[in-house]
């Protein structure tokens, strides 16, 4: 099952205060973003969420899942979207322990 647009940009609504989120798709589903780091996934109207050590230190009990078939556990967020106030300090802890994306090579010129 496909996500739906309309929980897109409800989760983008509600995850704002976090800073510059963003969603791009990706494989039929979409990447989460906050200023330029992926932070997780939405898959299956589900907001899955890195599980990192500054996640685990403000949710040791978070619910746990693979956003598809194959893939790491995540947060499973969609709980917690409902107080930005709790919601917005994961979203940065979990922005802390993810590296800078490494920059794009720049791309070769065909031809002459």
């Amino acid at each position: 099952m496909a996500t739906q647009r309309s929980t897109v940009d409800f989760i983008l609504e509600q995850t704002a205060g976090a800073g510059d989120v963003s969603a791009r798709a990706m494989f039929g589903e979409y990447g989460f973003y906050c200023d330029g780091k992926i932070l997780g996934l939405i898959c299956d109207d589900t907001l899955f969420l890195k599980y990192t050590p500054g996640a685990a230190a403000l949710i040791p009990d978070a619910d746990m899942g693979p956003p598809y078939t194959g893939a790491k556990p995540h947060l499973i967020a969609d709980g917690l979207l409902d107080d930005p106030d709790s919601f917005v300090p994961l979203l940065r802890a979990i922005w802390d322990d993810v590296p800078q994306p490494k920059p794009k090579a720049p791309r070769k010129r065909k031809g002459g």
